[in-house]
């Protein structure tokens, strides 16, 4: 059974509900017994032997539950001894039984349905007469890893999500990020590291996603690793906020044997699960444009009191948008280099306004400048628009790290990926765009290669496109059909950090009287100096690598003779002005070509016109 088939058959259960459930309350009920049969179905090969393993310690007198770990061959076992197949037996008893069979799980798998608050629902559903009826379809459907693997039940969580969330006009993309773009993320911040990806190599390390959802990132992190080297170790950590997406993250890493301590519920803002933690990669897709009134306080009592021995030293945005915090709190996450060794390095997706939101001084340009000032900025990848669930705006990669290559010491590589897309068979919410496998490879390549490159389209002579090329230093151009043309658009760029770096210097004119004449400080340090007018008072932005001096003689003093800075007014600032460093200009059509096609146009309609007349 595929993936779409199997999320369909148990969205089938919906049928059941109709009636006594709204439609925004169906996930209240699919996504737990999911979960339920996914761990019903692991569980299964091992049942007996936990349950004789049981009753052997409990009459020796000894804690049974390592012995029942080890025999269960994964992190959580149950004692009861029915399952969801044998609770049908008993159809007037299958309120109590299920009861029963969830205080069966261990702690933590017992969890999990405590934070989805299961016990309402089996109430609710034993009143309604569906108890049974529900059951019954659950322990009719095979989720046993043999049969369904990790990834492929990942989707079929990530999809159930989604179509609850459209029902009751909820965020989808609270909870999940589109597999290809997970992939491209963990292929960037795996690709520099040859000893974790050499097979054989046995290394260990840690990866961390403070905005977890139902742990997408973080099982595809995994399973990347695992393939192209089997002996590495990955221990994953995460938090979220969402409890049903905090309880299927923590079941899907039960399954995979990982120490479920490590995945948090809470707010990561206001409350760090981790906070003596560092960590070697990371990855995260923050909310958009949500803002963190709610945290606050918190963060601003951070900010204020630990300065830079906390998370937020560099600086706040403005509260409207909090995806900067999250920004600054991977920073503080990142393991330092010690003698060449050790570092981190982390991908993160955010939208535009961290690129140039707030200007010199403000919290955004601050961080900006604490992070290109430190070096940490690898690479920002800009991705086709309509790639989420949620919002069709554009979204970008951050690859940030404390450990770059000497090649990329002091540099910054921009890629424009917008145009590496294809059309989704069908539109999934926002989602009408995907990323596929040669779009991944050449991104990750242009990447790995730090290279500058171009995109040349080969366009026939009716201006239609017969193909494309990535061109790199030294490559050769496309061959162009006759009457043809090629276009070159950049892809990838690399600038100094300094590059996007600018002093906001304020530009001061005397203030004249009425007469005309110019007013003058009486009393103080500026004694006899002239006043400042503010209503003409302006500020220009200079380019950290240009003498200040000379931009206002050049720029300023042309126009405005009796101008000057008011030095003490000046400020450092950083933007990334991502799309001008991307934008060809094409030059509009002649007027000649646009009059002919509006003669073409105006003729066809006076014909169509005639013919109705007829």
């Amino acid at each position: 059974m595929n993936q779409t088939a199997l999320s369909s058959f148990i969205w089938s259960v919906a049928d059941l509900l109709r009636g006594d459930y709204k439609q925004s309350e169906y996930g209240k009920v699919i996504l737990p017994f999911t979960v339920l049969r996914r761990l019903d179905c692991v569980l299964a090969p091992t049942k007996a032997d936990v349950l004789k393993e049981q009753a052997a310690r409990e009459k020796a007198g000894v804690d049974p539950h390592p012995f029942l770990l080890r025999k269960a061959g994964q992190g959580f076992y149950n004692t009861c001894p029915m399952d969801l197949k044998a609770l049908l037996g008993d159809q007037d008893h299958i309120r109590p039984n299920l009861y029963a069979y969830i205080q069966g799980f261990s702690p933590t798998a017992r969890d999990i349905f405590e934070r989805f608050e299961f016990h309402t629902q089996i109430e609710r559903l034993a009143k309604a007469n569906l108890l049974y009826l529900v059951t019954e379809k659950f322990a009719n459907i095979d989720l046993h890893p043999s049969r369904v693997d990790n990834a492929k039940m990942g989707h079929v969580f990530e999809e159930l999500i989604r179509k609850f969330a459209e029902l009751s006009n909820e965020t989808a993309g609270e909870h999940f990020t589109p597999r290809e773009v997970i992939r491209l993320m963990v292929n960037l911040i795996f690709i520099e590291d040859d000893d974790v990806l050499t097979p054989g190599n046995a290394v260990v390390r840690t990866v961390y996603d403070p905005t977890a959802g139902t742990g997408g990132m973080l099982s595809v992190a995994a399973e990347h690793l695992l393939a192209h080297n089997a002996a590495a170790r990955l221990t994953l950590h995460g938090q979220e906020l969402n409890d049903e997406s905090y309880a299927i993250c923590k079941a899907d890493m039960l399954i995979r044997g990982q120490d479920v301590g490590n995945i948090v519920a809470g707010n990561t803002l206001s409350d760090d699960g981790f906070p003596a933690k560092k960590f070697d990669y990371m990855l995260s897709n923050p909310p958009f444009g949500v803002e963190w009134k709610k945290v606050e306080k918190a963060v601003r009592a951070e900010h204020e009191g630990k300065g830079f021995n906390g998370r937020f030293g560099p600086g706040l945005p403005r509260v409207s948008d909090g995806s900067m915090l999250f920004l600054l709190h991977l920073v503080s996450k990142m393991a330092p280099v010690v003698n060449g060794e050790g570092g981190s390095r982390f991908g993160i997706v955010l939208n535009g306004s961290p690129l140039f939101t707030g200007g010199a001084g403000s919290g955004e340009s601050e961080i900006r400048r604490y992070l290109l000032e430190n070096d940490l900025v690898e690479a920002i990848i800009g991705l086709p628009t309509d790639m989420f669930y949620n919002t069709g705006i554009a979204t970008y990669v951050w690859i940030v790290s404390n450990k770059k290559p000497a090649a990329r010491k002091g540099q910054v590589q921009l890629i424009d990926a917008s145009g590496f897309w294809q059309k989704m068979r069908k539109s999934l919410g926002s989602k009408r765009k995907e990323m596929g496998e040669t779009h991944l490879k050449e991104v990750t390549r242009l990447f790995g290669d730090f290279t500058e490159a171009d995109l040349a389209t080969v366009l026939d002579a009716d201006g239609n496109e017969v193909g494309r090329q990535v061109l790199r230093a030294g490559d050769a151009e496309p061959a162009v059909p006759s009457g043809g043309k090629l276009k070159r658009a950049p892809l990838s760029r690399r600038f100094k950090n300094e590059a996007f770096g600018y002093t906001t210097i304020t530009v001061e004119r005397p203030l004249h009287d009425e007469a005309g004449n110019i007013v003058k400080f009486e009393k103080g340090k500026q004694k006899g100096q002239p006043q400042p007018d503010s209503s003409l008072r302006d500020t220009e932005n200079v380019p950290l690598g240009e003498d200040i001096r000379a931009y206002f003689e050049r720029e300023v003093r042309p126009h405005a003779p009796d101008a000057w800075i008011d030095e003490a007014k000046s400020k450092i600032g950083y933007e990334i002005p991502f799309n001008r460093h991307f934008y060809v200009f094409e030059p509009p059509r002649s007027l000649h070509e646009i009059d002919e096609e509006l003669k073409a146009v105006s003729a066809n309609i006076m014909l169509m016109l005639e013919a109705l007349a007829e």
